[in-house]
Formats: structure tokens, sequence, C-alpha cells
């Protein structure tokens, strides 16, 4: 089993990185894109041995608190099988 943890600044906070990659697109003629938000992601292979329940809590977990920054970050977990 494997999930996949993403990692984004939340839309309240300020992200210097996503705003020159808009204008660095702009500038290059993709007038559309209105607004990027940069973010990172994790893949996290989990042990086949323990159930699929006690795998979402420990992901949850190390997502919640080692991964991502509560206070100006917000994650999403996504599962492959």
């Amino acid at each position: 089993m494997q999930a996949v943890v993403h990692v984004a600044f939340k839309k309240t906070v300020l992200d210097p990185q996503g705003r020159t990659i808009c204008s660095t697109l702009n500038n290059l003629g993709h007038k559309n894109v209105l607004d990027v938000r940069q973010g990172k992601f994790f893949e996290i292979e989990i042990d086949p041995d323990i159930s699929q329940e006690q795998a979402r809590e420990q992901i949850e977990k190390v997502a919640r608190e080692v991964l991502a920054n509560p206070v100006i970050e917000d994650y999403s977990i996504d599962w492959k099988d």
C-alpha cells in the first residue's frame, strides 16, 4: 500500500514562489493562468502486514505532526493500493 501526502500553503498564506511561477507563465504568454500555489508531496510506502485502518491512522498522524505545519499549511492524502 502507498500513500501520497500533498502539502501546500493555506490560501490565506502568501506563496512568493507560486506568485513568481505565475508571473513567469504570464510573461511566457500563458495569460489565462491567474494563480499558482506551489507545494510538495511525499510518496510513502506502507508495510502491507498492517491493516488499512492502522495505515490510515499512522499516515494521518505523520502528515499532521511531521510533514505539514498546521499553522500555515494544509495537506491531503491520496491512497494507492
